[in-house]
């Protein structure tokens, strides 16, 4: 059973992923072409990510995967505000017929000038459309400099995943 990490080209999936297996920043500026798999290891359980770029030839295989994940990990670009819409009606469609996935946004970059706040994403994204009996979270990310340690939010986000993770097994 994996963690699926989904989201837009350039939301910043690759950097994350990088972040919390490290517990240090590194930016990536290469898109993924295809598919990025980690393995994690905290004191509790070893969590498996499993990454597919967000270009459009790749979308389609998004909806294969989901049947057999116990999370979902949906990145955003919280600054890259003309892409929200996209992004909101990918992650409706994704869902729709899993009422009880688990998922957990994370809108990134919010330390760019301009990125939306956290509750403009909720907003953008129309989460409290998609509340039904599943377990949401909605966590504000960034991935400051190179070789920096990670962000508390980045902390905390390591540590709700390794918690959703355990409930579902």
């Amino acid at each position: 059973k994996q963690i699926l990490v989904l989201g837009l080209d350039g939301a910043g999936k690759t950097s994350i992923l990088h972040s919390l297996a490290t517990n240090h920043v590194k930016r990536s500026m290469a898109p993924t072409e295809g598919f990025n798999a980690i393995c994690i290891n905290t004191e509790e359980s070893q969590m498996e990510f499993l990454e597919i770029g967000g270009s459009e030839s790749l979308r389609s295989y998004w909806k294969m995967y989901l049947p057999k994940v116990l999370l979902l990990v949906y990145v955003v670009d919280s600054a890259d505000h003309a892409r929200l819409p996209v992004a909101k009606q990918l992650l409706h469609q994704l869902i729709q017929n899993n009422s009880t996935l688990p998922v957990v946004v994370l809108a990134n970059k919010q330390d760019l000038e301009g990125a939306y706040c956290i509750t403009d994403i909720h907003d953008a994204l129309a989460l409290s459309d998609i509340g039904d009996e599943r377990k949401m979270f909605l966590i504000g990310t960034h991935v400051a400099e190179d070789g920096s340690e990670i962000s508390s939010s980045m902390q905390d986000a390591k540590e709700l995943i390794g918690q959703l993770v355990l409930e579902t097994q």
